[in-house]
């Protein structure tokens, strides 16, 4: 059960942590990047409702049911995904993890060798923000399920 709706309650908030995401999402890095990387986060955390959403914005932007599936075992279907996805996809963990063991130089090494620093910080912010979503809507009880492709698009621009 819900426990109140975030986003109305706090809107300068929602409103912030959606302009930091707009940049993320309009900073060039690929989008089918972008959306392993946010449900990988999402898996870590266990956001019922962002693991819908970025499925669902995956799915609908191309991305096969099986990477999809398989995104939480990456390591064990390697072959599905590329070099440059999966060192996004170790640094995912690593930063996402940064808690209970700092950013170990071979993740760092391996991100290093397939973004510059200017798309590695964009690549962290896009995991920090997913991070900063999950957290809200696990501490508020937002339901998953319900999510439309595209259903933020209006919020983002206003």
């Amino acid at each position: 059960m819900t426990r109140f709706d975030w986003f109305k309650a706090a809107p300068a908030a929602a409103h912030a942590l959606l302009k930091l995401q707009t940049y993320v999402n309009d900073y060039g890095l690929d989008h089918a990047l972008l959306e392993l990387v946010k449900l990988r986060t999402s898996q870590i955390n266990g956001c019922g409702f962002c693991i819908d959403m970025h499925t669902k914005d995956a799915r609908a932007a191309g991305e096969t049911e099986q990477r999809l599936y398989l995104a939480s075992t990456w390591r064990e279907a390697a072959h599905l995904y590329s070099e440059k996805e999966q060192a996004a996809l170790a640094w995912t963990e690593a930063v996402t993890r940064v808690g209970e063991e700092q950013v170990p130089d071979d993740v760092y090494a391996r991100a290093r060798a397939q973004f510059g620093e200017a798309d590695l910080v964009a690549l962290t912010l896009a995991i920090s923000t997913t991070n900063a979503w999950n957290r809200l809507n696990i501490a508020f009880r937002r339901p998953a399920g319900d999510y439309q492709p595209g259903m933020f698009k209006a919020a983002r621009s206003a």
